[in-house]
């Protein structure tokens, strides 16, 4: 095995114990290291990082509902907008993107770069979120009609499924405040969103990937293992001040694609 092939399989499973400490956030991390360490085409990363995050995100869901902090009912019913777009989105619009989006006097946007771009600037409003203080959420309940949910559902499956992460950053705030979860259950049920999303996603990726299934199970399994292992030490691990550290790393992450993208 290749050296590459090693620190990205070690990776793979770092995310995972991330993704099992702090509930969240460890799977946007898979598209850059899809990316820039194992040299995946961003379509192709965004792609296998939904297969990814959707099966991470079962165990998680298997994990959560144990303690019971699983609301299936409403992590449903907000799955269904969420799940339309992600599908057409990966279906329809991903493949659609000209490869060539901007030309001019030799400044040249490709699709490869605009994924990335636009992938950079949802991790920095996931590390803006991640590094702010976000025990208000508890004390806002605002009761809605079910079209703004639905609206809401599918704007957020949308970005789901441009750059292939889970989006709990963005459920876990719409769970609270639209349907008077608390935080602990909103963080649960949305792993439920999560892991629908990403599979039904991935699923609309099918029809144009030839995909390297050894390559993606092998990957997932690590992530999966990390993220039992994280889900242990949970216990012995400050949450609020490894989501804080993630968060700034996050941002450093954000900082550097950009740079890297336009360099």
């Amino acid at each position: 095995m290749a050296i590459i092939d090693f620190l990205g399989f070690l990776g793979a499973f770092l995310i995972g114990v991330v993704l099992g400490i702090i509930g969240g956030g460890g799977s946007i991390l898979t598209v850059p290291l899809l990316v820039y360490l194992l040299g995946y085409n961003p379509v192709v990363a965004t792609a296998y990082s939904l297969f990814v995050v959707g099966t991470s995100s079962v165990v998680g869901v298997i994990q959560k509902h144990q303690k019971k902090l699983v609301d299936f009912k409403t992590g449903l019913a907000f799955s269904f907008p969420s799940f339309l777009a992600v599908y057409l989105t990966r279906r329809f619009l991903v493949p659609n993107i000209p490869d060539e989006i901007f030309n001019s006097n030799g400044f040249i946007i490709t699709k490869e770069i605009a994924i990335m771009v636009f992938f950079s600037l949802v991790m920095f409003a996931a590390s803006i979120s991640m590094i702010k203080n976000k025990h208000k959420l508890t004390t806002v309940f605002i009761k809605q009609p079910y079209y703004k949910t639905f609206t809401q559902g599918l704007i957020i499956g949308g970005i789901t499924g441009i750059i292939g992460a889970g989006g709990g950053f963005l459920y876990v705030p719409a769970l609270v405040l639209w349907a008077g979860l608390s935080m602990k259950n909103a963080v649960g049920t949305s792993l439920v969103i999560i892991s629908i999303n990403s599979i039904i996603g991935f699923l609309g990726d099918l029809h144009n990937l030839n995909t390297d299934w050894v390559f993606l199970l092998i990957f997932s399994f690590l992530t999966i293992s990390g993220v039992l292992l994280g889900g242990y030490l949970s216990k012995y691990i400050s949450n609020k001040k490894l989501k804080k550290g993630f968060g700034w790393f996050i941002l450093i992450m954000a900082i550097y694609i950009i740079t890297k993208e336009f360099s």
